[in-house]
């Protein structure tokens, strides 16, 4: 599972740090493309780098020849982030045949700036 390769996540700069039973952790050093109009990180980057995380953890956590997709996602924005480093920590909360629940937890050294939940449908990998 290490070796699936995201473009747009890689294009973006963000990385795989940990990935394990049902969590997982990205990274993104904050470059000024990512920015929006006042200096802040753009929330397009947080939700991608928070939906690939909640991705990641949700993966783990299945047989081969299966994969997931997210169904859903919903993403509280805590605060604004100027910060240079962002790590994305996800965990599967509940597992079932057909879904998996993951909560989500984006932090700017150390500081809680975004919180998600994802709903992933697990299918047949084609």
């Amino acid at each position: 599972m290490n070796d699936i390769k995201f473009p747009f996540l890689e294009h973006m700069g963000a990385a795989l740090k940990s990935f394990g039973k049902g969590e997982a952790e990205v990274e993104l050093n904050v470059r000024p493309y990512h920015l929006q109009h006042v200096g802040y990180v753009h929330g397009g980057v947080i939700s991608t780098l928070m939906d690939n995380t909640g991705w990641y953890a949700a993966a783990s956590n299945i047989e081969e020849g299966y994969t997931v997709m997210t169904l859903e996602i919903k993403i509280n924005y805590l605060k604004p982030t100027s910060g240079k480093y962002l790590v994305a920590s996800a965990k599967v909360k509940r597992q079932g045949n057909t879904t998996t629940f993951v909560t989500i937890e984006l932090e700017d050294e150390g500081s809680l700036v975004a919180y998600a939940t994802g709903t992933y449908a697990i299918l047949k990998d084609s």
